[in-house]
């Protein structure tokens, strides 16, 4: 069985008296994880969010009425508690009033538990993420040269556990993804109600993979309104289907501001929103999947990592650009994504004389280890 990164990280706040908040996309492996961390506990309560019966179960919820559910249980997971009414005020409630209890919540929206949660229970969480399996799950699974070997595969069906774990059906399962799960939290929310708009926006997301993104262009593409746009883009976001990085804009009158990449969390969800299972070497997407690949690999690394940085691309008006930019100190590293391990590519000397001291590298198949596991930023 793969070990999970996030593992290490939740079992250390265990039984310390804090509420514990895993989020993440749905079919990641957060109810797995759970179990693997939980099973020899003999006192855990285990309650689905999606059942109705759940959902009833916190209505007008008191402590009272919680203690005589809970019972002798000592640990309480509630998963998918994003979709409990008023989760956030019962959450309170058993991390205030029922002090004996270890709380564990998951949810596949920030939208709805996060926002729900933030008020009530802020100082008295732990939040955690869990993402698609990552290139350091992987080597530490089975070794660095087998995962290099496999990005070609990485890059086209993406890094799902189920995809991982049933070669061969990868196209079969990426379609019931994106066909059920990854619209389920996002269709259900309130005044949604253009699921065809949603699939055509995120189709547009997906041909758009590694180009600044305008929102005035995507609304001609789906006939959206340039709010909607923004509205269904932000719902995208919170479910952890995309992620938006936005311009570096300091001092230089060129640089870009306002700008914005999109990126999916998943390589595999991208090429099946799009129909587009080609070997990585004839495609021509192919520098595009890569730096999706590695943007949606950086962030779960920096997660997994407990690194605070700020992220950006860079880009001025006359067309120099550089990949990505990371801020930590008030130090600027930057990298350059290639799929070509024979590309030749220099640091733009106006980004250089604009930031001082900045650090530069250009990542290839061959050093990815170095952006994904060996960084020191």
């Amino acid at each position: 069985m793969i070990k999970r990164i996030s593992s290490q990280l939740i079992s250390g706040r265990l039984d310390k008296g804090i509420a514990i908040l895993l989020f993440g996309p749905r079919q990641t492996g957060k109810t797995t994880l759970l179990h693997q961390l939980l099973d020899e506990k003999h006192d855990v309560l285990w309650l689905n969010g999606d059942e109705t019966d759940v959902q009833q179960l916190f209505e007008n919820a008191s402590s009272t009425r919680l203690k005589s559910v809970f019972g002798n249980n000592k640990t309480i997971v509630l998963d998918e508690a994003q979709r409990i009414a008023n989760v956030g005020l019962a959450m309170k409630l058993i991390t205030d009033q029922i002090c004996d209890v270890q709380l564990v919540a998951t949810g596949s929206s920030a939208l709805e538990l996060a926002n729900r949660t933030q008020e009530p229970l802020t100082g008295r969480k732990w939040t955690f993420f869990l993402y698609p399996l990552s290139f350091g799950e992987m080597v530490a699974h089975h070794g660095l040269l087998q995962e290099k070997r496999l990005l070609p595969q990485r890059l086209v069906y993406g890094c799902y556990p189920e995809i991982i774990n049933n070669p061969g059906k990868e196209r079969e399962i990426l379609k019931q993804l994106t066909d059920s799960f990854l619209y389920k939290d996002i269709l259900m929310m309130e005044g949604l109600n253009k699921p065809s708009k949603l699939i055509t926006l995120l189709q547009a997301l997906a041909y758009q993979t590694g180009n600044e993104v305008s929102y005035n262009e995507l609304g001609r593409i789906t006939g959206l309104d340039n709010q909607t746009v923004e509205k269904y883009i932000d719902l995208l976001e919170k479910t952890y289907v995309i992620f938006r990085v936005g311009a570096l804009c300091r001092n230089l009158r060129k640089e870009l501001k306002r700008s914005r990449k999109i990126y999916f969390y998943d390589n595999g969800i991208r090429n099946a929103l799009i129909a587009q299972f080609g070997s990585i070497e004839l495609r021509p997407d192919k520098e595009a999947l890569w730096e999706n690949y590695l943007m949606a690999e950086r962030r779960k690394y920096l997660e997994y990592n407990e690194m605070w940085v700020n992220s950006y691309f860079w880009r001025t008006q006359d067309q120099q650009e550089i990949d990505y930019v990371e801020e930590q100190d008030g130090i600027f590293s930057t990298w350059e994504f290639k799929w070509n391990p024979d590309a030749r590519v220099r640091l733009s000397k106006t980004f250089a004389n604009a930031y001082p001291h900045s650090v530069f590298k250009v990542i290839t198949p061959q050093n990815v280890e170095d952006f994904l596991i060996n960084s020191s930023t």
